[in-house]
């Protein structure tokens, strides 16, 4: 939206005989009128004088920019003057200002006018236009000064941020680290190869990068959700949206862009909260929608663990157990300020899985019922397990409490989010979580963990082999997770071998690539063994992901050596005695890792045996 083409040359004038603000204002009101754009003057005027009561429009430097919105407003539109003499108007320096624009917006419109307000206010900073503009003589002349400003100045300098996309997309995985990058790559090599302009948005977990503009999202023709948690929606209601899973982006891009370009694509209605489907839309089960609210939650919980956990282990590396056994961990001082941190980032872990899992479900209003629901099953006992209930209970809970006071007049609208959901949801929350589920599902932890700690040597052994192949398995995917998730939740009811188990199962899969890559050449391209180095950091670091991009080129050779090695370095983990505080880290929380030479033979001996398996399995490249 340019500033020339907003002006009409009856609605500015030049050297008007003024004596005041309010003259000077009655002045722009009646030069907008002459455009048409105005139903009724005194209307909007009013709605200016209303702008002007909070604080003046005189920006200093001699300009002035009153503006409102008004339903009296036909269009958004501009009148401008120049006043050589000077109007005194308020300004914020106490100057005079001699050159004015008025922006009026119509009732409904968003942000256009304080869009407009931002851009007139960042070219009038440049005074050699200000100065034209003041010397201009005629209507035509000073439309033509800004028309050649904006070209010549702003579009080279703003066309690639203003410019406009055919699709969009937006990328997200709940960890943010691997699969909403490589989505997004593969979604633009894609469109780059088909001809279509694409900006992508990821949601990654260090926040929101290359966030798409309202006027993307306006002038877009189809918007690509490829995401396994849930992202801000609101903003694409009325739109076209295919929304899939983050692998298909990584897998399915070219299907995906040739969807969206078909027209043929549900449109998106944020009220209801849900597309319209289509012949083409990829239906959401019950299961999927689960595994988003749950990976919701994990992605925000997962912050508070890894920093906490990392923490906790520090203070038992810098402890000295001899000093007092039974307070190992907050003997020196050191060892007690990182446990006291490390244990209150932990604290918060169950309270933010449940709250973000209850938000996925019911938006805003059941984030803190969720929260209360977190809180009371950390205290009540009922741990892991029972935040994931309470997570999932909140949210529909806080869905069935919207549709029981839906019929409630509009007058009461803003009582809901802010005394209706939270009292009733806290409060139902509160007698759900103490009275039906902690009692039950405290015993069931506390069988567990009886039965964790009666294990035998071979069943240890056998836990440590499944959950290694599990963290090979998918990847990042939904096995992968589970068992993440179920080493975390081990780490808070003291079972600290499983997750050294779940973390060497993970960091094997691109070590054996990277290792195959190296010692066998022949089996893999030029550009697989230069991607195979960055795999050797990858593993090290924990970062499984690593090996998708191998895996997804030859599943049926690649992810059965993953799983095998990492099902040998899992069982040997627990055939060892290593264990983790730490949920995360790789090698770089080795010496927090109880028995680390035996836990570093474990990753080497399962690397290896991947590394195998995987060269036995895959026919060199000539053959």
């Amino acid at each position: 939206m340019k500033i020339s083409d907003l002006l009409n040359k009856k609605s500015i004038e030049i050297n008007p005989n003024l004596k005041s603000k309010e003259e000077a204002i009655n002045k722009l009101v009646e030069l907008l009128d002459l455009s048409g754009n105005i139903k009724n003057k005194e209307g909007f005027k009013k709605a200016v004088l209303e702008r002007e009561k909070l604080s003046t429009t005189g920006i200093g430097e001699g300009i002035a920019i009153p503006h409102g919105k008004s339903s009296e407003v036909k269009k958004v539109t501009l009148s401008a003057m120049v006043v050589n003499k000077g109007v005194e108007y308020d300004s914020l320096d106490g100057k005079p200002a001699n050159l004015f624009f008025m922006i009026a917006a119509p009732e409904g419109e968003n942000d256009a006018h304080l869009e407009l307000l931002a851009r007139l206010s960042k070219m009038l900073m440049n005074s050699d236009f200000k100065n034209k503009l003041l010397n201009s003589r005629t209507a035509e002349e000073f439309i033509a000064i800004i028309d050649k400003f904006e070209k010549t100045n702003l579009n080279n300098k703003t066309d690639k941020n203003n410019k406009s996309y055919e699709i969009l997309a937006v990328t997200a995985c709940p960890t943010g680290i691997a699969h909403t990058y490589m989505a997004a790559e593969s979604l633009e090599n894609k469109a780059s190869e088909m001809g279509i302009s694409i900006k992508v948005e990821t949601n990654g977990s260090g926040g929101a990068k290359n966030v798409l503009t309202k006027k993307e999202i306006e002038e877009a023709e189809c918007i690509i959700i490829a995401a396994d948690k849930n992202v801000d929606m609101g903003r694409f209601d009325g739109k076209k949206v295919i929304q899939t899973k983050v692998s298909n982006g990584i897998h399915k891009a070219e299907e995906l862009l040739k969807r969206a370009k078909s027209g043929d694509v549900p449109v998106y209605n944020h009220k209801e909260a849900r597309v319209i489907k289509s012949e083409y839309e990829e239906e959401e089960g019950i299961g999927r929608a689960i595994y988003k609210h749950l990976m919701n939650g994990v992605s925000h919980m997962l912050p508070f663990v890894i920093g906490g956990g990392i923490l906790i282990a520090l203070a038992f590396l810098f402890d000295d157990y001899s000093i007092d056994p039974a307070n190992f961990g907050s003997n020196t001082p050191l060892a007690a300020f990182f446990k006291n941190v490390g244990g209150t980032a932990f604290g918060f872990m169950l309270p933010i899985l449940a709250g973000y899992i209850a938000m996925s479900i019911a938006d805003r209003p059941a984030l803190a019922v969720g929260f209360v629901g977190g809180m009371l099953a950390n205290n009540g006992g009922s741990g892991f397990l029972g935040a994931l209930l309470a997570g999932f209970i909140a949210g529909y809970l806080v869905l069935g409490i919207k549709k029981l006071f839906s019929s409630l007049p509009n007058s009461l609208e803003g009582l809901k989010p802010v005394l209706i959901y939270p009292l009733f949801g806290i409060l139902l929350i509160g007698v759900i979580i103490t009275f039906v589920i902690n009692p039950p599902v405290s015993a069931l932890n506390t069988g567990i963990s009886n039965t964790l700690n009666n294990m035998g040597e071979g069943s240890k052994i056998l836990l440590g082999a499944v959950l290694g192949g599990m963290m090979a398995f998918d990847m990042g995917g939904p096995l992968n997770k589970a068992a993440y998730v179920f080493g975390t939740a081990s780490l808070a009811s003291g079972q600290y071998e499983i997750m050294a188990a779940v973390m060497i199962g993970g960091m094997v899969p691109p070590i054996a690539i990277a290792l195959c890559t190296t010692f066998f050449k022949k089996k893999f391209t030029k550009k697989e063994r230069q991607s195979g180095l960055t795999n050797y950091i990858m593993g090290l670091s924990f970062i499984t992901e690593g090996a998708i991009p191998f895996a997804a080129a030859d599943p049926l050779r690649v992810i059965p050596a993953c799983i095998i090695g990492s099902a040998v370095s899992g069982a040997l983990s627990m055939a060892f005695g290593c264990s983790l505080r730490a949920p995360h880290g790789g090698i770089f929380v080795l010496p927090v890792i109880s028995n680390p030479l035996g836990y570093f033979a474990a990753l080497l001996i399962g690397s290896v045996v991947g590394m195998i398996v995987l060269a036995v399995l895959k026919k060199n490249l000539e053959d």
